[in-house]
């Protein structure tokens, strides 16, 4: 029969409130007395009811993640660097996929209660004007990351510089060359608000202005994130009468299915086509795929500590933390022509 908390006091010779402050970690008990409980749980075999620890410490002892399609790759590597760091403290991670719009409405309503989750981590959802009101005043920490919105000031955000990085993508193959360069991304505009597409076109538009290159609009398409629709939209791109010699595509999946469909055309790449993608994805490294790296695991890494942070002091200054891109050039890209 497994042993009780009873069982660890009688044999410590302590009351049962000794033995629960042990096991919360209290300083209110002495070493010695701390050293006799630890011994009698110890020889016990004694596993505290994690159920009983979280009535007694008023905690749920979780932290909750709000994120879209956690099976991407950027965002499995993100929840990496999340749960990695986690797994160094004693709270429990619960993820909550979005999907749908109407399944970010309800979790951003419902999750960040304090019977629900310590503490919330909203990643790559940046919250819309509606939800301004609402985040601002939740009664749990809330840290986002790869997200933001400017009037929510008073929580602690992690977010990469996409339009840094979509500048640093365009003028790479500026400075190869390039002057025929096409863009593909997810839709500009989603019910998600999501923010990085639009981000990393501006960076995009901004070093071709720089660079004196003309913005041509049938040099972009946008479509539904994968590597399939990603394909068929630099298909189309390149049957133009005069089609780019180089693509950035906004993702490293994306830049996959231009790949493709330069692989379709016999096209060789990089002499007849170059392509850079973003976020350096564990596959890209395999295939030579010339991207802008983004620190993925360390956000969420970062976003975690952020958050652990405020649970141990809710007064400290929110902090807004900007990561930076590295352009990583391999074997996609390449002088035009060469």
């Amino acid at each position: 029969m497994p042993s009780t908390i009873r069982d660890v006091a009688k044999q410590a010779g302590v009351g049962l409130g000794t033995v629960s402050r042990v096991i919360n970690g209290s300083p209110q008990v002495s070493a010695e007395t701390r050293e006799r409980v630890l011994s009698a749980i110890a020889a016990l075999n004694f596993i505290p009811n994690p159920t009983a620890r979280r009535l007694s410490l008023g905690k749920t002892l979780t932290i909750a993640a709000i994120v879209p399609w956690f099976t991407r790759p950027a965002e499995v590597e993100r929840l990496r660097g999340v749960e990695n760091t986690l797994a160094e403290s004693e709270y429990d991670l619960v993820l909550y996929n979005v999907e749908t719009p109407e399944k970010r409405d309800t979790y951003f309503r419902d999750v960040p209660r304090s019977e629900r989750a310590d503490g919330v981590l909203i990643v790559s959802l940046s919250p819309r004007d509606d939800d301004v009101e609402q985040l601002a005043h939740s009664t749990v920490p809330i840290v986002l990351v790869d997200a933001n919105h400017p009037s929510l000031k008073s929580l602690n955000r992690v977010i990469t510089d996409d339009v840094a990085g979509g500048y640093a993508a365009t003028r790479h193959l500026i400075d190869l060359g390039h002057t025929c360069i096409g863009y593909i991304s997810d839709p500009l505009e989603t019910p998600f608000n999501f923010t990085s597409s639009r981000d990393r076109m501006q960076g995009y538009r901004q070093a071709l202005t720089a660079a004196g290159v003309p913005i041509r609009s049938d040099y972009y398409r946008q479509g539904e994130h994968g590597r399939y629709e990603a394909r068929r939209l630099a298909s189309e791109m390149l049957q133009l009468p005069e089609r780019p010699t180089a693509i950035f595509a906004a993702s490293d999946t994306q830049a996959l299915g231009v790949l493709e469909a330069a692989q379709d055309r016999n096209l060789r790449v990089p002499e007849d086509l170059s392509v850079i993608g973003y976020d350096d994805i564990e596959i890209s490294e395999y295939i030579g795929l010339t991207t802008i790296r983004q620190m993925l695991y360390e956000s969420g890494k970062r976003g975690v500590e952020l958050l652990l942070e405020v649970l141990e002091a809710p007064a400290t200054k929110p902090i807004y933390e900007v990561l930076p891109t590295e352009l990583i050039a391999r074997k996609t890209t390449a002088a035009p022509g060469i």
